[in-house]
């Protein structure tokens, strides 16, 4: 079974392991309105591909401003991400995650 983040996320919260807010997007719009929605001042927009390493490759970005989100969800959707664990075609990126962002202490893969 292959589960995108966006619906393990889901999972989690509903055995009540705290997660980040965060918001589906298909659609450049979609993820400014995901943004706005959440608030802050820093998001993180995220491809929704079965592959590990989407953020050596380009599909995990850090946003500033709404501005951002929507470009980075614009530059994502559509397009086919290439990680050390998809074939050299890539996946299709049908969706992008719309997280809220937050200090990083230590993370695991």
């Amino acid at each position: 079974m292959n589960l995108h983040e966006y619906q393990s996320k889901v999972l989690f919260s509903e055995y009540g392991i705290p997660v980040p807010q965060g918001f589906v997007a298909y659609s450049e719009q979609d993820a400014r309105s995901a943004a706005a929605r959440l608030g802050g001042e820093v998001w993180v927009v995220k491809a929704q591909v079965h592959a590990g390493g989407r953020g050596k490759a380009g599909g995990v970005r850090v946003a500033r401003t709404i501005d951002e989100v929507g470009e980075y969800a614009k530059e994502m959707l559509g397009t086919f991400l290439v990680t050390h664990q998809s074939t050299e075609n890539g996946l299709p990126v049908d969706c992008v995650y719309i997280e809220q962002g937050s200090a990083i202490d230590q993370e695991f893969y």
